[in-house]
């Protein structure tokens, strides 16, 4: 690796790594476990000075440039090339005056809310605080109180960026304008983003939790679930989930192999308004879990319980004008007991706050939609193309509904970008690549 290290380039304490080198495999794991990259060249950054040089070194040799912080988002495998791996930028700093937090590029959500929940305030993250927040803020955001703050992206402050001629520059509304639009909701492909400032929330609690029952009742609670967004307040954000349990050790005894749906609810307000907000979910059927409850947001983890551990998945949505129960229906029939593949579909009611531009408008797509479906796949045995497959009679149903995709949530499948922005905003971020990144640097 001597030839990788220059003056011009890299410091000494820099880790690098080439494909046969030891840590190599463990450098570029990541949550994503079913499409990993196969760069030439790995650069741990630990800073915003190594991030600059693997830039310049990757624009010297005309080498595609990817980040990797968590590894959740992977958009599909890759080869050749150099990554840069962010986990070691891990810094966090509160300002509890200002309420706003500096986030390093690395940096995932659990330790943002530790570092909040102190000063009796939130960050934007959404319901997996293994997540890493700036690759989750770039795109857009879709947070645990979202329908109350909007979107993550609509919080950010300022962004420290490495652009494709390796400068840092400090992105602002007034220093960058045309930019910070741009990387608030516009995705990765202007440089690489080495911090950023957001705003936090004032939320120490929350009344939440989980609803889970058996999946004989699945319409019922469908319909009940739609009828019931239409009457509560924007301080309550939620999803419905439907999926069958695999038949493995690690799950409960009473929910191996059994098809469930759920009700996930984040509500702001008191415990007593919260259990009168949720009374109808109740009488939809008798629960075989019941988690609602008051708890501190530090405990907000739980409302979801997504996995930690890491696996290959594959995943795609769409975002819904409004929700129509006969295609939700359907498209819980293709991907119910009987798929050719394990399945999970979520339906997120969208509007409130998403629905509004912030002060400083962003690139965030779709405001208009009141619905998000999301259907996502382990790949433990499965192939790929089945997947594609059913996905796509999954989205063709859907079609007539759907005013787009969302960037956070179209895993694996980098090649497929339509729907992701409107005619618009392609055109305007397209011009920006232009302007910043001509060779296509960044991917």
């Amino acid at each position: 690796m001597s030839d990788d290290r220059t003056a011009l380039d890299f410091r000494d304490t820099t880790a690098l790594f080439r494909p046969g080198d030891p840590g190599y495999e463990a450098e570029i794991a990541g949550f994503q476990t079913g499409f990993a990259p196969r760069p030439e060249l790995v650069v741990g950054a630990t800073d915003a000075e190594d991030v600059r040089a693997a830039v310049a070194r990757a624009a010297a040799h005309g080498w595609p440039v990817r980040v990797q912080a968590t590894g959740h988002g992977l958009p599909g495998a890759s080869e050749g090339g150099v990554l840069i791996t962010t986990r070691r930028m891990d810094g966090v700093r509160i300002d509890a005056t200002a309420r706003t937090a500096r986030i390093e590029a690395g940096v995932r959500w659990r330790q943002v809310i530790e570092a909040a929940a102190p000063h009796g305030l939130a960050p934007p993250n959404g319901s997996a605080p293994g997540v890493g927040a700036v690759s989750y803020t770039l795109g857009g955001g879709l947070g645990l109180l979202a329908r109350e703050y909007g979107y993550a992206a609509d919080h950010v402050r300022a962004l420290d960026l490495v652009t494709a001629d390796a400068r840092l520059l400090r992105v602002t509304p007034e220093s960058e304008p045309e930019l910070f639009w741009a990387l608030r909701g516009g995705g990765h492909g202007l440089g690489v983003v080495t911090a950023l400032e957001i705003g936090l929330l004032p939320v120490a609690r929350l009344y939440g939790g989980s609803l889970l029952l058996g999946g004989e009742l699945v319409g019922a609670v469908v319909r009940t679930y739609l009828e019931w967004t239409r009457t509560v307040p924007d301080t309550v954000t939620s999803s419905l989930s439907v999926m069958e349990f695999p038949d493995l050790p690690m799950v409960p005894e009473p929910l191996r192999g059994r098809y469930t749906v759920s009700v996930r609810v984040a509500h702001t307000g008191t415990e007593a308004a919260g259990e009168r907000l949720v009374a109808p979910l109740r009488a939809a059927g008798p629960a075989l879990s019941d988690s609602l409850r008051e708890m501190p947001y530090t405990d907000s983890a739980s409302i979801h319980s997504d996995p930690e551990h890491p696996h290959a998945y594959y995943g795609d949505s769409a975002m819904l004008r409004e929700p129509d129960a006969d295609a939700l229906m359907d498209v819980l029939a293709l991907t119910g007991p009987g798929a050719p593949m394990m399945c999970v579909v979520q339906i997120n009611q969208l509007g409130g706050a998403l629905a509004k531009e912030p002060d400083v408008p962003n690139a965030v797509p779709h405001r208009e939609a009141g619905f998000l479906v999301r259907v996502l796949s382990p790949l433990d045995g499965t192939d790929p193309g089945t997947v594609r497959g059913l996905y796509d009679r999954v989205f063709r149903r859907l079609a007539p509904l759907t005013v787009g995709r969302s960037r956070n949530f179209g895993f694996a499948d980098g090649s497929r970008t339509e729907g992701l922005y409107g005619a618009e905003t392609e055109r305007r971020l397209a011009g920006l690549k232009a302007a910043y990144d001509p060779a296509s640097l960044f991917r």
